[in-house]
């Protein structure tokens, strides 16, 4: 039987999603008190895996275990673990999906936002990055269109990652300010590695009038990490929501 958890989480204390070979990370702490609980050895499989330090509001995650859960065991499974994991990591719903539904290939599109403040406050550096010099907020989002739409964004990727295509659809980009604080929103069917904060580093670029808007175009085209800006630190990112096709959700009992 396969099973989705929706889970949040401070990814300050974390070296990312996935596992990593002598450094704690989310994916660990998971499935470990996911085996614990269940007596059972558990593999879980992310939705998209996040970097050092950048957190989550949702994350999906797949896996599979012999019992059918009903409902009510569910809900005592979200307990027990939520009781079990650190503060940093929540689990905010356990459901089952049809048995060929993957929390990564199935999913439809993913949301980014990348939080910065401008005026100094202690209690938000850990969680948006203080950027203090002047931004032009609107020159930020003429350029964010140049975003929009299917492209090889392989100017935004880190380098030697080994994926088949740096094509991605963005459909949504765009910055909102809101007194001392900034949040840029960004939506697509697939991020490359380390692409938002990549391209949240350009538009800071465009923000202080280092390039003009339009020289996104060029950046893109060009294909080439040095053509783009600096990557912007993780802790201001968030992955935000995760959308699937309703049919894969098993809320009837079908297999």
């Amino acid at each position: 039987m396969r099973y989705f958890i929706e889970i949040a989480y401070d990814g300050q204390p974390y070296h990312g999603w996935q596992r990593q070979p002598q450094s704690i990370s989310v994916q660990e702490v998971l499935e470990e008190a996911l085996s614990t609980l269940l007596r059972a050895v558990i593999v879980v499989t992310g939705a998209g895996r996040t970097d050092a330090g950048v957190h989550a509001k949702q994350l999906y995650v797949h896996f599979d275990f012999s019992n059918l859960f009903t409902e009510k065991d569910l809900k005592n499974l979200q307990h027990r673990l939520n009781r079990f994991m650190p503060q940093s990591i929540a689990v905010n719903r356990i459901v089952p999906v049809t048995s060929e539904a993957h929390a990564r290939f199935d999913a439809m599109a993913r949301s980014y936002e990348y939080k910065i403040h401008q005026a100094k406050n202690p209690f938000l550096n850990k969680h948006s990055y203080f950027f203090e010099k002047e931004l032009d907020v609107e020159r930020m989002n003429e350029a964010s269109q140049y975003l929009l739409g299917k492209q090889d964004f392989k100017c935004f990727s880190r380098s030697n990652t080994d994926v088949k295509t740096y094509l991605c659809e963005i459909t949504e980009a765009r910055w909102e300010h809101n007194n001392t604080e900034l949040l840029f929103t960004i939506t697509a069917d697939r991020f490359l590695r380390n692409m938002v904060r990549a391209v949240v580093g350009t538009l800071l670029d465009v923000g202080m009038h280092n390039i003009a808007p339009s020289h996104l175009k060029e950046i893109i085209a060009s294909r080439s990490r040095s053509e783009a800006g600096a990557s912007a630190p993780a802790h201001g990112l968030y992955l935000t929501a995760v959308k699937y096709p309703q049919e894969i959700f098993n809320l009837d009992g079908r297999r």
